[in-house]
């Protein structure tokens, strides 16, 4: 995995594991489709509040999706039952 574009493949990689495309997660934490896109093809990054949301989304690390550590584990708080 090419250190430039870590948080794109493991975006790329993470919305394939879950089967959707990129319309749904863009809907799921309030991007476009086609910023999804570019985030995953390593042209554009994205802010500190779209990082997170795509962190609790995946129930990842933020450090994970950065390419800082290669453990996901999310050591977030835990989520309420709906």
């Amino acid at each position: 995995m090419s250190e430039t574009n870590v948080f794109g493949a493991r975006l790329l990689q993470l919305r394939k594991q879950k089967g959707i495309n990129q319309k749904q997660l863009g809907e799921a934490v309030g991007l476009s489709h086609k910023a999804i896109s570019t985030i995953e093809s390593g042209t554009r990054g994205t802010t500190i509040d779209k990082l997170v949301a795509l962190a609790y989304y995946f129930h990842v690390s933020t450090d994970y999706l950065l390419g800082i550590t290669d453990d996901p584990a999310w050591r977030g708080p835990e989520e309420e039952d709906s």
